[in-house]
């Protein structure tokens, strides 16, 4: 299966108009729901991207527990700025009371690679990994770091070393891990992400399904090859252009095929919707988080 790289979500802003969908083409397969445990909840990002260069949302929180829970989504996934405030666990038990909604995990983003950073997110992570925990959340999506180039094979080793740190600190508090991919992890046909499984064999994967598409990679083909490894997943749509759309459902994205290839496999992980826009919206981000909300209900069951 060949991998190609593009960029990352933390660069989407200066460059998502460089940003092209390579779709590859796949037969519809079953549309039936997988129906099971899953718990679906929505990823931040959508308001954490008005905030650059931290991403730090926290001032909107009420509205994005607010547009969550009138969604029916199920939880709020974070991102680890969120959590680095000192009254984070506090605020956010508040909200989780306010709307009965939980916090159930967050992305996270280290340059695992740069043997300089080791201690620094070693720190960080358990940092986060604390509050976490504190919230009764369960997940933390890992992103290892784009160096900009092609990492050495000293960098690779570097990173599944503090990769292999993370996971044990993760494990002392109860939270699950899983390495959750953009693009920079598929380049040199997987090169990176190869490294980390093979360095790391206890590593549990997270794709996010519309950067694997945008890599080049066939997502249900990614299923059936790593589904024993998929423990979380984020779901995003785009349409014929390559451009992401308003709600999951809009766009060309086979969601049919892969909630197909997910039941073969025997996924009962969670997920995650992540909106993420390349324009003006033409709705409220409400008004696409009901609609997404109702195709994934729809198409996954969950």
């Amino acid at each position: 299966m060949e991998l190609l790289h593009k960029q990352c979500r933390r660069s989407f802003i200066r460059s998502a108009a460089m940003l092209s969908g390579a779709m590859l083409s796949q037969p519809l397969l079953s549309a039936a729901p997988m129906g099971g445990q899953t718990v679906l909840s929505g990823h931040l990002w959508v308001y954490a991207s008005r905030f650059p260069p931290h991403w730090d949302c926290t001032p909107i929180l009420d509205e994005v527990f607010s547009d969550l829970s009138s969604a029916g989504l199920q939880g709020v996934e974070l991102m680890e700025s969120v959590l680095r405030r000192e009254d984070a666990v506090p605020r956010l038990n508040a909200l989780v009371s306010r709307y009965s909604l939980p916090v159930t995990g967050t992305s996270y983003y280290g340059d695992m690679w740069d043997a300089a950073q080791r201690q620094q997110i070693l720190d960080d992570v358990e940092l986060i990994v604390t509050r976490l925990a504190a919230l009764n959340a369960t997940h933390i999506g890992l992103t290892v770091g784009d160096a900009g180039r092609r990492k050495t094979d000293q960098e690779l080793d570097t990173q599944a070393q503090v990769l292999a740190e993370v996971l044990d600190i993760c494990k002392r508090y109860g939270i699950q891990p899983n390495m959750h991919n953009h693009t920079v992890e598929l380049m040199d046909d997987g090169r990176d992400l190869k490294a980390m499984i093979r360095g790391v064999p206890e590593l549990k994967l997270g794709p996010d399904i519309n950067w694997l598409m945008r890599a080049g990679v066939d997502p249900v083909a990614f299923i059936y090859t790593y589904g024993d490894k998929i423990t979380y997943l984020h779901l995003r749509d785009q349409n014929s252009a390559g451009q992401w759309t308003e709600a999951v459902g809009d766009g060309v994205t086979d969601f049919p095929a892969i909630a197909n290839a997910l039941r073969e496999v025997g996924f009962t992980g969670d997920a995650a919707i992540e909106l993420a826009f390349e324009g003006t919206p033409t709705v409220p981000v409400k008004a696409s988080w009901v609609r997404s909300r109702r195709y994934v209900k729809k198409i996954f069951n969950w």
